[in-house]
């Protein structure tokens, strides 16, 4: 990047940041969701528009791989500290299955849609592979409220997005496998035990130690010997750079230990909560060091959570912005062909809604919850790293113009669809859910 490039960069973000600040009053009112703004805002500044974003495929692959990279680590692990729920809960059998099955019958749907616009099955198979994961970020009015929110449907949407950023994976490296740039092994015997059963199970393994460990290590510190306190932005950095790290130095999928790692730290604070005091949440709030110190190990640990979720969260807006930006900058008109339309379109009405409905989900979920979790399966910065990525690791084929173009103009439409129509549908969800507790109570 140059240095030109660089300080355009930090003008235009931020005169968003400072403008979004100022209004965020009166952009709540609107009927689009925040995505949907930075999006539009990257298109007229990008090569389509005024120029100010110089950025395109495949030439700055890299940069925007690793753009998404950071945004999704922030996002992943914000994720895992919103979920606050035991993992031997019931709650947790929804997104699993979303995020598994739901995905895979997703993946099969689109190589379908692939193969018979005229793709080889190896491009078909990337396509569906990096359309596979759903977006953790995008639409927040279909996340948890809060971390007490047991509402199955924003739970399973927030937990599916956490988990299938890193579960859509193992298809991306078949797909790799079959366009002959990644070893599968004999009968696909190395894919289906590294990449699949080690890289999953590994970084889950993985990001759930480091998780606990460090928020054991910082709860003693603060409790017992009344250290590290005001450094929450340098702990969670350091524990999401750390993750990471090992994740990938061991050969296991980073993603998901950085999620796991959230989820961790969540459920120590969570285990704590059973001794809290009644006035806890009010000493939580004060944000105080001193009472923090002398407290017990459950308003310590509360603390901690709540103030890196905090950090986590503003950091999480940042890149969403980044990201959207990116995205509207890489889009052309020319993208907007038939073939990348009917991607789009099947992917959002056929194939998300059939995975849905096909998947075991009809005793977790009621049926308007169902129809709800059908329609909102957005697609964004997940698929904006798994677009890069594939990119920079060898496809050079013709087909490759074709899959960028289908990938773009499907994040674009979902992020248009789904985020001009979360806010109104999920307040109304919201109220006829209220409505009907009021009339059993």
């Amino acid at each position: 990047m140059t240095i030109s490039l660089f300080s355009t960069w930090c003008l235009i973000i931020g005169v968003l940041l400072i403008l979004i600040g100022l209004s965020d009053t009166w952009r709540r009112r609107l009927p689009v969701s925040t995505s949907v703004l930075y999006l539009v805002a990257g298109y007229l500044l990008g090569p389509q528009g005024f120029g100010f974003i110089q950025i395109g495929l495949p030439n700055d692959a890299g940069l925007v791989e690793m753009m998404a990279e950071i945004a999704l680590l922030i996002s992943l692990f914000a994720v895992g500290l919103r979920l606050r729920v035991r993992l031997s809960d019931r709650m947790w059998l929804a997104p699993v299955l979303m995020a598994t099955l739901a995905m895979v019958l997703t993946i099969a749907a689109m190589v379908g849609v692939g193969i018979a616009l005229g793709l080889t099955l190896g491009a078909a198979l990337l396509l569906a592979s990096i359309l596979a994961p759903t977006d953790p970020v995008l639409a927040s009015d279909l996340q948890v409220d809060n971390i007490k929110d047991r509402d199955q449907l924003r739970f399973s949407l927030t937990g599916e997005g956490g988990l299938n950023d890193g579960a859509a994976f193992p298809f991306l490296m078949l797909a790799l496998g079959v366009l002959g740039l990644h070893e599968l092994g004999p009968l696909g015997s190395r894919w289906w035990s590294v990449d699949v059963a080690w890289a999953t199970l590994g970084g889950l393994a993985l990001g759930w130690a480091l998780g606990l460990a460090f928020s054991r290590a910082v709860v003693y510190l603060r409790h017992e010997r009344e250290q590290a306190f005001g450094m929450e932005s340098f702990l969670t950095l350091g524990l999401i750079a750390l993750t990471y790290g090992l994740a990938l130095s061991i050969a296991t999928y980073g993603f998901l230990a950085v999620f796991a790692a959230g989820l961790a730290v969540r459920h120590i604070e969570h285990r704590h909560d059973l001794n809290r005091s009644p006035g806890a949440d009010k000493t939580i709030a004060a944000r105080d060091k001193g009472v923090a110190a002398a407290a017990t190990p459950a308003l310590t640990s509360a603390y901690m959570a709540k103030a890196v979720l905090d950090f986590a969260l503003d950091l999480e807006k940042l890149a969403e912005l980044t990201v959207m930006l990116v995205v509207g900058a890489l889009l052309t008109s020319q993208a907007f062909t038939g073939t990348s339309l009917i991607v789009a379109l099947t992917l959002i009405f056929v194939a998300r809604p059939i995975a849905i409905y096909l998947a075991p989900i009809g005793t977790l979920l009621t049926p308007t919850q169902r129809r709800l979790a059908a329609w909102f399966g957005i697609r964004g910065i997940g698929s904006v790293y798994y677009l890069a990525f594939a990119i920079t690791h060898g496809p050079t084929m013709n087909e490759m113009r074709i899959i960028t173009d289908a990938v773009l103009v499907t994040i674009v439409v979902s992020v248009l669809l789904h985020g001009s129509s979360a806010t109104p549908i999920m307040e109304l969800y919201r109220t006829r859910r209220a409505s009907r507790g009021k009339r059993l109570s």
